[in-house]
């Protein structure tokens, strides 16, 4: 037996096996000090070769955060309400290409001495600006104008017909996003806020080139 792993089970558990002779006066009591030794032997050597190997600890790796490639094709627009005035976007003219894929974000952060409105965001058909906005306007009537984003429908109840995209109302510190592609004709589109008011100061122009 190695001599460290004997020293090892002695450091584990202290055994004193007499070498002197059994005396006859009192059998059972070395007869039960034999049995002992003899059935802890083997617990303590498992024990000491335990503690002479290394403890393995198991990990299982994190998985990174892989960033998706961004697909060239993708417009990815960002828009805001103006810092100096939150009834202006802070963008009065946005560019993409003609059928070209766009994903807009509109962030409505909270701003520091400014009051919290509402936003969305509203692509229309050239020149129909007053005419999406004047509806938006009439929905002040409707209960349901804010479940419905100030939206106008058409009789169907499918978007006004004049609205090619638009975000859901936006409260203050959140984003709305939308997915949509630029129309296949070039040209100027305007783009509003249709919260009952805003379109008046609140609008741009998507030039499609």
């Amino acid at each position: 037996m190695d001599v460290k792993l004997v020293d090892k089970m002695a450091a584990i558990c202290p055994i004193t096996v007499s070498t002197q002779t059994i005396p006859h006066s009192n059998p059972r009591q070395s007869m039960m000090k034999i049995f002992f030794t003899a059935l802890l032997a083997p617990i303590l050597v498992a024990s000491a070769k335990d503690a002479t190997s290394p403890a393995t600890a198991s990990s299982t790796p994190a998985s990174g955060n892989t960033s998706s490639v961004k697909d060239p094709s993708l417009a990815d627009l960002v828009i805001k309400p103006a810092a100096n005035n939150p009834m202006m976007f802070d963008q009065a003219e946005l560019t993409v290409k003609p059928g070209q894929k766009v994903k807009l974000t509109f962030d409505n952060p909270i701003q520091p001495n400014a009051p919290g409105l509402p936003h969305n965001w509203v692509l229309v058909k050239p020149g129909k600006e007053a005419v999406v906005g004047n509806a938006a306007l009439a929905m002040a009537a409707d209960p349901k104008a804010m479940q419905k984003h100030y939206i106008p429908a058409s009789a169907d109840g499918s978007p006004h017909a004049d609205i090619l995209a638009h975000t859901t109302l936006s409260q203050p510190g959140s984003k709305a996003e939308v997915e949509f592609t630029a129309p296949a004709e070039a040209g100027d589109y305007p783009y509003i806020c249709t919260f009952p008011g805003h379109f008046l100061l609140m609008k741009g122009i998507l030039h499609v080139k």
